[in-house]
Parts: structure tokens; C-alpha cells; sequence
């Protein structure tokens, strides 16, 4: 795949080369200006790095001016129905416009926020889900990716012909293989930045693999500017599981990897509960180390010999390694102060 086109979103690029962007959304009224500020200071904190408002009346459009001031990631609109509203949310200072040119208007409502976006210079998101795909594409293809790229491409049309070039373009379906055959037919067919991610993908854990299966796989393949894991739960949640699908994929490596092995009947110490510790532990952390705790002398330290620091159990004994050489013999019972002491000196150091 050719390097998509790099656009400015409000002082940060997507697009061209640079890194993928963690997106998420705010799950408060955007009118409750108060409760919004403090929920994007906490995805900020989480490691957000845009994010997207809901606009459904002018209340929401004119808190975006004060949303805007408080806060230190760029900020998007979400506008449907409405040319109008999509006017002000752009008037009140939003860094980019997520619309359907389809759904707010004909040619004359769609000019007027395509010069609106212009004169502002900001982007515009347009695409196509399952459930938005125009009448005539499916019912040439039925619901496919052809379906959704063909609709998602005739949104951008309407935008270019206006003028509009600092486009970003989504094809999102809420099944994984679907998905995944879009956004790879749309990457062959554009050059404009992608935003993906799956719609409607559901609660917390199914969302979470069904995600990580379909964004890991366009991710693997250099598919993707920006992405967002949708979890019907609290957003913080979509920002670790995006954060933890970028380091799964190789492109996020500033972080303490912890590989540990299954256990099976060989092992006759406790490792799962050292394990759960020393992630939930490095978990804030941001610092490329790869640690490994293993069930037993067969899995560690051969198994583990690329680790920076790693720990093997045997009944009455581990031994802790680095790089893949045994450094001492400890008492089982010793092997979570022996471990974290180590791991202090190396994040400390």
C-alpha cells in the first residue's frame, strides 16, 4: 500500500507516514460542557489523541468554543442532519467536521459547508457504514465492500467537487471480515487518510477481539491513519485496547512487554499470579522492555532468551535471567521481591 496524503487536524498529523492516531468519543451531551471537559482530560490522560463530540442541537455546536479552550487534543463535530449545525460547530472552532453530505442536505446545503470548511481550512471525515450505505450501491451490490467503498467515495465526490481536499474517509461495518475487505478494496482505490475501525462491535470483551482481529489485520497490512475500538462501556476503555492492539502489531514498542507462558503440569509455582502482577505493575510504564515470566524450566530461558529480564520456576526454586543468561538460583517463596527488585532497577535506571 502507497502512503496516504498528510493532513494537519488541528496541530497533529495523520496521514503520510506518521503514526496511527488513537481516537475515541465522548459518551456525555456536548452541552454539559463541564462533565465533557473532564471526561476528555481523562481520555487525554489515557492517551487519546483526537477526539469526537456528538452534535445534536446549537447548544452542543456553541459549547464546542468552550470545550475547545480547555483542552489540548484536537477536537472533531459529529454532524448529521443538519447542515446548519455543521456550519456553527465549524464557526465555534471544532478541527474537524465528521459528516454524510448524503444526509444534510442537496448541492446547495452541501456547497455551503464545503465553503465553510474551506474558509476555516479544517478536515472533514465522510464514509459509509452498514447501516448508511446509499440506496443505489446496495442495491447493485448488496452489502458489501463494494457497497460501502462505492457510497463512501461518492461522499467524498460531492466534497471535491466543492473544492474540499483535507479529506478522511471510514468504511465501517460491524463484522470482521467485512471490514477488513473494505478498507482494503478503499485502500487500493485512495489515497485520502483512513480512519478504521469496527461499528457497533458491542460490550467490552467482544469488542475487544473483534476489533483487535479486524484492525490488527488491516494494521499489519499498513492500512490505517487513525483508529477508534468502539466499546459500548467507558471510553477510557477504547483507548487501552487501542494502545494495546498498536503495541500487539509492532507500531507502538515504548512500552514493558510481558510474555508469559500458559502453564501446564509442569508448573508447580505460582507464575499466573506473578504474571497478573508484573503487568498490572509495568502497566504504566513507557519504557521498551520485554519481560518474562514462565511455568518452568522448559519454557525459560530458552524460550525467552530475546527478554531483557525474565524469571523460570521449579518446586522449590526459580531462576532469574537477563538476555537469556541465568544471573541467580532464588527460593520460590522469594520470587516476586527477587523479580520486582530487578524490574525496579531497570525502569529506575
Amino acid at each position: 500500500m502507497s502512503k496516504t496524503r498528510k493532513i494537519d487536524v488541528g496541530g497533529v498529523f495523520i496521514g503520510g507516514g506518521e503514526s496511527v492516531k488513537i481516537q475515541s468519543m465522548c459518551s456525555l451531551k456536548t452541552s454539559d460542557t463541564d462533565a465533557v471537559i473532564q471526561q476528555i482530560h481523562a481520555l487525554e490522560k489515557a492517551g487519546c489523541e483526537i477526539i469526537r463530540v456528538s452534535v445534536l442541537d446549537e447548544s452542543d455546536a456553541v459549547a464546542i468554543k468552550a470545550i475547545k479552550t480547555a483542552i489540548k487534543i484536537p477536537l472533531v463535530a459529529d454532524v448529521h442532519f443538519s447542515y446548519k449545525l455543521a456550519i456553527s460547530a465549524i464557526e465555534n472552532g471544532c478541527d474537524k467536521v465528521r459528516i454524510n453530505p448524503g444526509n444534510i442536505g442537496g448541492a446547495k446545503e452541501v456547497k455551503a459547508v464545503a465553503d465553510c470548511i474551506k474558509s476555516h481550512g479544517i478536515a472533514v471525515r465522510v464514509g459509509s457504514n452498514t447501516g448508511s450505505i446509499e440506496r443505489e450501491f446496495l442495491q447493485k451490490y448488496g452489502r458489501s465492500e463494494c457497497a460501502l467503498v462505492e457510497s463512501a467515495l461518492k461522499s467524498v465526490s460531492l466534497l471535491e467537487r466543492e473544492g474540499v481536499d483535507k479529506i478522511v474517509i471510514s468504511v465501517k461495518a460491524s463484522d470482521v471480515p467485512l471490514t477488513v475487505k473494505a478498507y482494503t478494496l478503499l485502500s487500493e482505490k485512495t489515497d485520502y487518510p483512513l480512519h478504521i475501525g469496527v461499528t457497533e462491535a458491542g460490550t467490552e470483551n467482544m469488542a475487544v477481539v473483534k476489533s483487535g482481529a479486524a484492525l490488527g489485520a488491516l494494521l499489519l497490512n499498513g492500512i490505517g491513519d487513525t483508529m477508534r475500538v468502539s466499546i459500548t462501556d467507558d471510553p477510557i476503555k477504547e483507548i487501552i485496547a487501542a494502545k494495546r492492539i498498536l503495541r500487539a502489531v509492532g507500531l507502538d514498542k515504548n512500552f514493558v512487554d510481558v510474555v508469559s507462558c500458559p502453564t501446564c503440569g509442569r508448573c508447580r509455582w505460582n507464575s499466573m499470579e506473578l504474571a497478573q502482577k508484573v503487568s498490572a505493575y509495568v502497566e504504566k510504564f513507557s519504557k521498551p522492555l520485554k519481560i518474562a515470566v514462565m511455568g518452568c524450566v522448559v519454557n525459560g530461558p530458552g524460550e525467552a532468551k530475546d527478554c531483557d529480564l525474565g524469571i523460570a520456576g521449579a518446586e522449590d526454586y526459580c531462576v532469574l535471567f537477563k538476555n537469556g543468561e541465568i544471573i541467580r538460583r532464588i527460593d520460590s517463596a522469594d520470587a516476586q521481591k527477587e523479580l520486582f527488585k530487578e524490574i525496579d532497577g531497570i525502569l529506575n535506571d
